[in-house]
């Protein structure tokens, strides 16, 4: 299943210096660990952030666009949803061309958000680019500096290296006590899916 294209919806997006001067815009949100709802708490973000008439990106690294919560995504106005295509997992040999093509995609698009003066830009599983070794650590921390003061920031991922952690103003860790896949029950759409 390929994902299509953003949302083409034209919106007024005030310029980022008229941006930079709104207090508080702007900050970086880093949420990551081991445990479930990383992706869960950025969609609720997002969807927050549109009800308070801001225009939100939510951009998906490394994965295949066809989890539960894409196709409302699509659907609310406000959000633009991005995923460059299907993404195979990654082999013990390493990435291949297709995880890099994946992730140079979503990483451009990323960039283009802040261009056309998006207010908040969800950058889904980015930080499991760094653990793979599909984007170089400087393409995440420019990014972040991009942002900082002129669009809100939320990435997420398994894991965060510290200096990501340290230039975040909010860094939320995921840890799982307990799931019910240990126990033999398999992910289920809608839930984990």
């Amino acid at each position: 299943m390929s994902c299509p294209g953003p949302n083409r919806v034209k919106f007024y997006y005030p310029s980022q210096e008229k941006r930079r001067d709104q207090k508080g815009r702007g900050l970086i949100h880093v949420c990551y660990g081991r445990g479930p709802g990383k992706t869960t708490r950025a969609v609720g973000l997002a969807v927050r952030a549109s009800g308070a008439a801001l225009h939100v990106h939510f951009v998906q690294f490394m994965k295949a666009g066809d989890s539960g919560e894409v196709d409302v995504l699509k659907r609310i106005p406000g959000i633009h949803y991005y995923c460059p295509g299907p993404h195979p997992f990654i082999t013990p040999d390493g990435p291949g061309a297709v995880h890099l093509e994946h992730a140079a995609k979503a990483l451009a698009y990323s960039h283009e958000a802040i261009d056309r003066g998006a207010h908040v830009l969800v950058c889904d599983e980015i930080l499991n680019t760094l653990i793979f070794g599909v984007l170089a650590p400087e393409s995440v921390t420019g990014l972040m500096e991009r942002c900082r003061g002129v669009v809100e920031l939320v990435m997420t991922g398994s894991d965060a290296p510290d200096d990501i952690i340290r230039a975040a103003d909010y860094a939320t860790e995921f840890m799982q006590k307990k799931h019910p896949y240990y126990e033999g029950v398999q992910a289920r759409p809608g839930i984990e899916l």
